[in-house]
């Protein structure tokens, strides 16, 4: 069987203007707590796409730590690609992929880095396992082996023993302020439903559907 020929019908269930929340973020909210009730792996799990300053994309899947009014909030290593991209050009785009419920949302705005406070209060709630991991890992560099970085995770073991460990200098917190917010439920024969929500200068939200 080709790859072509691997289609599915996507269900019945229907998301129409009527049934939208007229704040997206809310509407978001709603699909991401039913995603999370039906228990489904990683269904805080989204793509993070990027770009360079002259529009060299580069993608990859993360974890959403919060949403709010402002946005959505992501960490990482300030050094690594998604960093760097961000630092020239901060304007990104988020995916959410929801199988069973056939749902996706797709999201475009720009980035911002969170406050120092901001990043050290959430890293502080980390496993210290996964402290130790950030602090020793100079994300996207290339290392001559696995053993460098196990190393290194142990001399900082040591080092921080019975101590707390610090927050990294080049390691914290991201949050996309959406400007455009899309929802898109899969529907029988292709026919499917797609709603979106655009940010308008008086800070109000616009909903259109678009032709699937």
């Amino acid at each position: 069987m080709s790859i072509a020929d691997q289609r599915r019908q996507y269900g019945q269930q229907s998301f129409k203007e009527t049934e939208a929340d007229r704040d997206p973020i809310a509407q978001f909210r709603i699909w991401l707590n039913e995603a999370e009730k039906a228990q489904l792996i990683d269904a805080t799990s989204m793509t993070l796409v990027t770009a360079t300053r002259d529009g060299r994309p580069s993608a990859r899947v993360m974890l959403l730590k919060d949403v709010g009014e402002q946005g959505f909030v992501f960490y990482s290593n300030y050094g690594s690609r998604k960093g760097l991209e961000l630092a020239e050009n901060p304007q990104a785009s988020l995916v959410f992929y929801w199988y069973p419920f056939s749902r996706q949302v797709r999201i475009e705005g720009t980035v911002e880095k969170l406050s120092r406070q901001q990043s050290q209060i959430y890293f502080n709630s980390r496993p210290r396992e996964s402290q130790i991991s950030a602090l020793a890992s100079r994300q996207s560099r290339v290392i001559e082996s696995r053993q460098v970085l196990e190393t290194e995770s142990q001399r900082l073991r040591d080092k921080y023993a019975g101590q707390q460990v610090p927050l990294p200098d080049d390691w914290g917190g991201y949050i996309l302020k959406p400007r455009v917010i899309e929802f898109w439920q899969g529907r029988d024969n292709r026919m499917h439903d797609r709603l979106c929500y655009t940010l308008q200068s008086d800070s109000q939200w616009h909903i259109k559907r678009l032709a699937p």
